[in-house]
């Protein structure tokens, strides 16, 4: 339960919005409780989300889970994660899929204390606040996450990482986030919401995918069976031309493709 101070902010003239309407020209106040509560929100929705859409009777929803062997502890834990086992604190073999939730108010909503309604009165390009994967700062802090559970040790090699969101990925991280996808760090910045904008839509995804906008349920359970079908492994380093080659030629004596790419893996890992 939130009260609307809690949530919106009130105006000279007793209005509430759910952000400050550009070319609002009266004293603004701030609201430190909201995102607590939204973040609250938005995961307990993804949580009853992904649990609608998951058929295997042997894969659970976690919500707020520990992973201590990939530094995932209480500290920072993971927003989302499916796995095998329905408890907080997970092995990393038990875990399919890590998200990292990054939802917050998208449209600007005025709130009427006295008839306890809403009113939509535009979307995030008429309001002063950045919402979702807008923000810069937001996604940074994703990133950095991202990129601490995938480099803390090679546990974490197996599991796709993604980032949920419910607007679209700003301009300046498209390619950064084509990269991060390509590199293997971050498997997707996704959005979740079809219609970010009350007239025209934006980009449904970028070259290479890293971010992707889902439009209904059979496009998210399309994406989430892509991940549970991938047998993925992620890998870097730096090494010289002539080690890779050595590598590589060592790989090649194997049958198959698969055990050429894990011997490569195994030569990678050790060096």
């Amino acid at each position: 339960m939130a009260f609307p101070s809690q949530l919106f902010y009130k105006g000279e003239d007793g209005k509430y919005f759910a952000y400050w309407p550009k070319g609002y020209r009266g004293r603004k106040s701030t609201l430190q409780s909201r995102n607590s509560l939204i973040g609250k929100y938005t995961e307990n929705w993804v949580r009853n989300l992904f649990d609608s859409l998951i058929d295997d009777e042997e894969l659970f929803v976690v919500k707020q889970a520990k992973i201590p062997s990939l530094g995932i502890t209480s500290r920072s834990p993971a927003d989302i994660v499916i796995s095998t086992e329905d408890k907080k604190i997970l092995k990393p073999d038990e875990v399919k899929i890590i998200f990292e939730v990054k939802m917050s108010i998208v449209w600007n909503w005025q709130y009427d204390i006295n008839s306890d309604k809403l009113t939509e009165i535009g979307d995030y390009r008429t309001h002063q606040g950045k919402p979702s994967f807008t923000r810069s700062d937001s996604i940074l802090k994703a990133i950095g996450k991202c990129i601490d559970i995938r480099v803390f040790n090679r546990q974490s090699s197996k599991i796709p990482i993604i980032v949920l969101g419910n607007a679209p990925l700003s301009n300046g991280f498209c390619k950064k986030a084509d990269y991060l996808k390509s590199a293997g760090i971050i498997q997707g910045f996704w959005s979740l919401n079809p219609f970010p904008l009350n007239h025209g839509n934006t980009r449904k995804t970028t070259p290479k995918g890293g971010f992707i906008r889902l439009d209904n349920t059979s496009e998210l359970k399309k994406h989430l069976n892509c991940l549970f079908n991938q047998d993925l492994n992620f890998f870097s380093g730096m090494e010289n031309l002539k080690d890779l080659g050595k590598y590589v030629e060592v790989a090649n004596k194997e049958s198959t493709y698969e055990n050429k790419g894990l011997a490569f893996l195994n030569l990678i890992k050790r060096s």
